[in-house]
């Protein structure tokens, strides 16, 4: 590791980034350095706008992929390097952002039905019942389900932040009938080897396999249960704010997009799990 490296990794350890940030944000440094063929300490900032532009223009990287190796190389050159007026700049997006397709209750039903696997079925039903994401899901523990206060709790979601979601009553009755069959220790959703947790690409293939196996064809993946979630609980009159804590949303911005994808008002407090008929 040169100095530099080293340098640049203390400085994200000091400002606590995610892991998965110190790695995009040293892979973005390296691009530059293996395009220029220079230490990037030694390329100067027009060199860099150049580079993301040809990534963009050229390479035909995708625009948040560009934005992401700039805020990796602005923070190098800021913190790092202490070029406090470095500042990178890309086009704007060209398109709006798509919404996501939103599942009926209809078709959750179905969705929820098709695995023959009781561990398949609750971890699609707790993604949409806790609003969690993939990573979320299979890093759950036993010890994270608490039946007293009716709470999930989330370790370490996205931005190393704790929270705690819904658990519905319908949700603990699946728990505790699929703990009695496989009795998992510590990952509630364990691999193969018990001491490890599923990978998120299993579960991506479970959701998969589901939805192809009922014949539901809107696009999106298992983030789709947890757009149904918000969705679905401000359908049912929860408020937004509400929503935006279980959903350990930063800003209020992000959770607001769930405003658009709404087709009624409904009054609830529940779990938008228990507004499901039990399936046929």
């Amino acid at each position: 590791m040169t100095i530099l490296r080293q340098r640049m990794v203390r400085d994200m350890q000091l400002r606590r980034l995610a892991d998965k940030t110190q790695e995009s944000y040293l892979w973005a440094v390296t691009g530059l350095a293996k395009y220029y063929k220079q230490s990037p300490d030694q390329i100067e900032e027009k060199r860099v706008q150049d580079y993301l532009l040809y990534l963009l223009h050229e390479r035909k990287f995708a625009w948040s992929t560009c934005d992401l190796i700039s805020a990796g190389l602005e923070f190098f050159y800021r913190v790092t390097l202490g070029r406090t007026l470095t500042e990178f700049k890309l086009p704007p997006r060209r398109h709006a952002q798509r919404l996501p397709e939103i599942l009926s209750t209809q078709e959750l039903q179905r969705l929820f039905a098709a695995p023959r696997s009781p561990k398949h079925r609750a971890m699609l039903k707790i993604a949409y019942d806790a609003g969690l994401r993939q990573s979320e899901v299979v890093r759950l523990k036993v010890t994270d389900i608490d039946s007293h206060r009716m709470t999930i709790r989330v370790e370490q979601g996205k931005g190393n932040k704790d929270r705690f979601t819904l658990l519905s009553q319908p949700m603990l009755e699946e728990l505790r009938a699929y703990w009695k069959l496989r009795r998992p220790a510590v990952w509630l959703f364990p691999s193969h080897n018990r001491n490890k947790p599923l990978g998120k690409s299993s579960f991506r293939e479970v959701y998969r396999q589901a939805k192809r196996k009922v014949g539901i064809r809107k696009k999106g993946g298992t983030h789709t249960l947890r757009h149904c979630f918000a969705t679905h609980l401000l359908e049912a009159g929860e408020d937004l704010r509400t929503i935006q804590v279980l959903l350990g949303h930063k800003s209020l911005q992000t959770t607001s997009r769930y405003l658009q994808l709404t087709a009624q008002k409904r009054r609830s407090t529940r779990s938008p799990l228990e507004l499901l008929s039990p399936a046929q």
